[in-house]
């Protein structure tokens, strides 16, 4: 059974990526950091800089200049930077076992797969990019495990073929994460009202792979729907690293857990009139009162009923109707003012 979905609050999946610097140590801080903000899972990215491409210096490898972290950079150099040695990745799982949060990670190819089933991976995310290597996606659903996928860049033809592709290898869940493949990426090119068209065309669980800065985007990500919602997570923006500029640290993860959930409750249902947290305010409503003592003869005037809170009088409508009538009997002031009054 997956573990996120409209029944359930937004599931929190902090990824690490490169943020660890190059320390192991810094990797598992990132875990407990994680843990003690209530992130529900982390996750890392399992390739190394040959398994994604070739050291080749020539500009088809460069990253365009101008980019905003990454400018001029050779992809060979920055996978080399970035990547999450495989010899860390079992005390990270084992951390995060420890900590009650689930680990599992990205696989780039078959030799990533491999390792994370040595691993007992409980799931496997794909990356963007990758949506288009169905044969990575149909190796990654043939384990039997869900097949959570991201879609930043891709058709619509892209997407339910990558779905496709992993319900045909026998993935028993897939989740589609709306997401927009720019680091940072623009809040006005984010689309969530995409998400319940994903979730139309697809029937399954859409979320958010977010990239904005901030946790404004995904909070209303789940106004649309969203089950499920990655960021980027560092120890510190501060500290720097290949992803920290659009990285949530660990205070704002917790708010991110608290405000996302929060969110969700808040969708409530289609019903519209008095809920039950209504019922003490309902009792409050204006109606119509006797405001001074009178006796029997008197007339009703705007010196002595008035519209005034609590219910229990005529509506405050009936006031053009009551005046100049006179008073059945005697009524003290804070007596509703029914029709047996007058």
């Amino acid at each position: 059974m997956t573990k996120f979905g409209p029944e359930k609050r937004p599931y929190i999946v902090a990824e690490m990526s490169g943020n660890h610097n190059g320390s192991l140590d810094r990797a598992l801080a990132l875990v407990d950091a994680a843990a003690d903000a209530g992130a529900d899972a982390i996750k890392i990215q399992t390739y190394t800089a040959d398994t994604m491409t070739v050291d080749v210096k020539h500009p088809r490898f460069q990253i365009s200049k101008g980019h905003g972290l990454w400018s001029g950079e050779y992809l060979y150099q920055l996978f080399e930077r970035a990547h999450t040695p495989w010899d860390w990745h079992q005390p990270i799982f084992d951390r995060a076992r420890e900590r009650g949060i689930t680990p599992f990670s990205s696989p780039f190819d078959r030799t990533a797969v491999d390792l994370l089933e040595k691993l007992d991976a409980s799931m496997y995310k794909i990356a963007s990019s990758e949506i288009t290597d169905l044969p990575l996606i149909r190796l990654a659903a043939s384990t039997g495990k869900p097949i959570i996928i991201s879609t930043g860049m891709a058709s619509v033809k892209e997407i339910a073929a990558a779905v496709e592709a992993a319900e045909e290898a026998g993935s028993p869940d897939i989740t589609v994460l709306s997401c927009t493949a720019s680091y940072p990426a623009p809040p006005e090119e984010t689309n969530l009202r995409r998400i319940p068209v994903l979730q139309q065309m697809l029937e399954k669980p859409i979320g958010l792979s977010d990239h904005t800065l901030g946790i404004g985007v995904p909070i209303a990500a789940v106004a649309f729907g969203a089950t499920l919602i990655e960021k980027h997570v560092t120890l510190s923006r501060a500290d720097g690293g290949v992803d920290s500029a659009f990285s949530l640290e660990p205070h704002e993860v917790k708010l991110l857990r608290e405000e996302s959930e929060r969110a969700w409750q808040a969708l409530g249902t289609t019903h519209i009139g008095p809920t039950e947290a209504e019922k003490e305010s309902l009792r409050f409503r204006r109606s119509l009162y006797v405001v001074a003592d009178v006796k029997a003869g008197d007339q009703v005037t705007p010196e002595n009923v008035r519209s005034i809170r609590p219910t229990g009088g005529l509506a405050p409508d009936m006031i053009g109707t009551v005046l100049g009538r006179t008073f059945s009997t005697d009524a003290e002031k804070g007596t509703p003012l029914t029709w047996d009054l007058i």
